[in-house]
C-alpha cells in the first residue's frame, strides 16, 4: 500500500500535506534502493547498467519533487526544478535504449 501512495504522492504531489518532507524522502530513497536491487543481473553490462540507473535517476526526481514542496530557498529550488526535468529526460533516454532503440535525441547529455 505505500508503494501505491508513493507514486500517486509522487507523481503529481496531490494531497502532499499528508507527508511531511522527511516521509517524502525516506519513501523517495526506499523505492530508489528496492529499483536497484529488483532487477537480477543479466550479464550484459550495459543492459545492467540501464536497470540500475533507472530508479536511481527517479530517486532523483523523486527528492526533488519533495524539494519543490516544501523547500525555500530560490537557488535549492531552482536545482531541483532541474535534476527533475534533466533526469526525466535522462530515464526515457534510458528506456529507449533497454527497448533496443537507438537515438539521438538527448538533449544536453549527447556526448
Amino acid at each position: 500500500m505505500k508503494g501505491v501512495m508513493l507514486a500517486f504522492l509522487l507523481m503529481g504531489g496531490a494531497f502532499a500535506g499528508g507527508l511531511g518532507f522527511q516521509e517524502m524522502m525516506n519513501l523517495a530513497m526506499t523505492r530508489m534502493h528496492q529499483g536497484m536491487h529488483a532487477a537480477p543481473p543479466s550479464g550484459q553490462p550495459d543492459r545492467d547498467f540501464l536497470t540500475m540507473m533507472i530508479p536511481h535517476h527517479q530517486g532523483a526526481v523523486d527528492a526533488a519533487k519533495a524539494e519543490l514542496l516544501y523547500g525555500q530557498n530560490p537557488q535549492v529550488r531552482r536545482l531541483a526544478q532541474e535534476i527533475l526535468t534533466e533526469q526525466a529526460l535522462e530515464i526515457e533516454y534510458m528506456q529507449q535504449l533497454l527497448k533496443g532503440g537507438s537515438t539521438t535525441q538527448r538533449g544536453e547529455h549527447q556526448p
